[in-house]
């Protein structure tokens, strides 16, 4: 009998739960302090987090299935499907997940009547698997699309907890919390952008044998490092930006963003101009993912500001 460790890992059970966090910090960390109303029951927006968990497991899963040979080299003690689990298993895993996923949005779609909702999860799954098949394939085109899916995640809490409850008695009120969702979805997009272009340097061994053709192997990895250095700065004023136009009078929320995401972005910004080596590369990816997590967090220190003006 096939152990359930292997078809954990094959999810990506870390980034999942990171992600199904992140959604759930927008809910009872924001939403829920600023006690404006919802369309979603507790319990319907729990429906909302595991459809996207679900969604998003699918694609780790048809992701792994068609890198088995690239994983075999960039990471040959990572590799499960063809080993703890077969293809044919990792398949139908891929199937469950993705269906019962798509399932539960039209379900969720129907309770907010808006029926027509449900093309949404269809084209996130769709474009997962497009994205395992050949857009990761395409030069930049992967990594945008990883980045946009990440921060639209985000975004889907607005379209089905915030759009719905809107009305013309609290529209101004709902429109600035949904822009500042937005916001986020941007910073989101940035970092994981980031993100997903360190990982193709860390990779770029296993993907050229592959016949891959990423930005690392199209220009090289130190010139690709150094696009992405220049990058970097766009997040970092972009935050700069936001504290000094919003929240520069909240000492403490100022602190927090200044401490745990525009410190450590600096830091990257200076290490990824002399970074060489897989594992400074590795560390730095790793390094922006704990930054993402940081300042999805910041939500609950600026909407305690929000609600209680401290």
């Amino acid at each position: 009998m096939t152990s359930v460790v292997p078809f954990l890992k094959l999810i990506r059970y870390q980034n999942l739960l990171m992600l199904a966090f992140m959604q759930l910090i927008f809910r009872y960390g924001f939403f829920k302090i600023q006690n404006i109303p919802l369309a979603l029951a507790d319990w319907q927006y729990g429906l909302l987090v595991l459809s996207t968990v679900l969604i998003a497991g699918g694609g780790y899963v048809i992701n792994n299935i068609f890198d088995q040979n690239t994983d075999a080299i960039n990471k040959p003690k990572t590799v499960i499907v063809g080993k703890s689990i077969s293809e044919t298993q990792a398949y139908n895993f891929y199937i469950g997940l993705t269906v019962t996923g798509v399932a539960i949005g039209f379900y969720l779609s129907n309770v907010i009547a808006k029926p027509g909702f449900a093309a949404l999860f269809i084209l996130i799954a769709a474009t997962l698997y497009l994205y395992a098949t050949s857009l990761k394939q395409m030069m930049l085109i992967g990594n945008i699309i990883v980045a946009l899916l990440l921060s639209f995640s985000v975004i889907i809490i607005g379209i089905f907890d915030l759009y719905p409850a809107t009305g013309l008695d609290n529209q101004q009120q709902m429109g600035l919390f949904f822009s500042i969702l937005l916001d986020y979805a941007i910073f989101a997009f940035m970092i994981n952008l980031l993100r997903e272009i360190v990982k193709d340097i860390e990779d770029t061994d296993g993907d050229y044998n592959q016949g891959m053709n990423t930005l690392p192997i199209a220009i090289g990895k130190s010139r690709t490092a150094k696009i992405v250095f220049g990058l970097s700065f766009f997040p970092l004023f972009f935050i700069l930006f936001y504290i000094n136009k919003y929240l520069f009078e909240l000492l403490f929320v100022t602190l927090y963003l200044l401490l745990f995401v525009v410190g450590p972005l600096i830091f990257f910004t200076v290490k990824m101009w002399t970074a060489t080596t897989k594992k400074e590369f590795h560390f730095l990816s790793m390094l922006l993912k704990w930054i993402l997590l940081f300042g999805i967090l910041s939500v609950v220190v600026i909407s305690l500001n929000m609600k209680y003006n401290a």
